[in-house]
C-alpha cells in the first residue's frame, strides 16, 4: 500500500499499518498531538493515553464531546484502542530506523497521518426491523457498518534539506519545549474531610453541702 506522503522518501524512515478496526477519528487525534515531536517523547505521551494518566486533546470531530480542565478547557478523550494502534506503528518505525544504523528514539515524527481505507456493510439477523418515527410502515432494515483504518508514520533526523520550513519551524518549537510539551498527568485532588467538632468537658457539677 502506497503512503499519502507527497514528498520524497528517499531520506525519511517509514512504517504503516493497514485494516485496523479502530476508529481513524480517534488515531487522528493522537496522530494530531505526537506529530513533529521526538519519538522518544511521543511514545511516552502514548502510553500515558493508554494509561489513561492523561487525555488526547481533539482539535477536530469533537462535536458533543465534554472539555478536560486538564488540558485548560479544551475538548478531549481517553482513546485507548486508537493510542495502542498508533503506538503500534510508532515502535515498527523506529524499528526500522535502528535497523538501518539510525537512532529511533532520537528521530522526529514528520508525518503521521490516519485515514479510512473501506466500509463493509453489516445487517442483522433475518425479520430483525425497526420501527420508524413516522406515522405509517417501518424504517429500513438496521445495520451496523464496520469501517476500516490504516496509521502511517515517517521519522526524519531534522536536519534533512527535503525537510519543508513548516516542519523545520515545529521541530525546533519542540526541541525548545522540552519536558513541557503535552498535557501532564492530572493531579489527584484530596477530598477535604469535614472537620469533627471537639466535645467540651462538661463542668463539674459543684457538690451540695448539707
Amino acid at each position: 500500500m502506497e503512503y499519502s506522503f507527497n514528498m520524497n522518501k528517499a531520506p525519511f524512515i517509514f512504517a504503516q499499518k493497514s485494516e485496523i478496526n479502530a476508529s481513524y477519528k480517534d488515531m487522528s487525534a493522537v496522530c494530531d498531538f505526537i506529530r513533529y515531536k521526538k519519538a522518544s517523547a511521543a511514545l511516552e505521551a502514548i502510553d500515558r493515553f493508554i494509561a489513561m494518566e492523561a487525555p488526547v486533546p481533539y482539535r477536530r470531530h469533537n462535536k458533543r464531546m465534554g472539555a478536560r480542565h486538564e488540558l485548560g478547557g479544551t475538548k478531549g478523550a481517553y482513546p485507548v484502542k486508537a493510542a495502542n494502534e498508533v503506538r503500534s506503528v510508532l515502535v515498527n518505525a523506529m524499528a526500522n530506523a535502528d535497523s538501518r544504523g539510525r537512532s529511533g528514539q532520537d528521530m522526529y515524527i514528520i508525518h503521521a497521518a490516519a485515514n479510512k481505507t473501506h466500509i463493509e456493510r453489516r445487517y442483522p439477523s433475518k425479520g430483525s426491523l425497526a420501527w420508524g418515527r413516522g406515522m405509517y410502515g417501518r424504517a429500513a432494515m438496521m445495520h451496523s457498518d464496520l469501517e476500516y483504518a490504516k496509521v502511517e508514520i515517517g521519522l526524519a533526523d531534522g536536519t534533512e534539506k527535503e525537510l519543508t520550513k513548516n516542519m523545520k519551524y515545529f521541530i525546533k518549537k519542540n526541541q525548545a519545549m522540552k519536558g513541557k510539551e503535552g498535557p501532564q498527568p492530572a493531579k489527584k485532588v484530596e477530598k477535604l474531610q469535614p472537620q469533627k467538632k471537639e466535645k467540651k468537658p462538661e463542668k463539674e457539677k459543684e457538690k451540695v453541702k448539707a
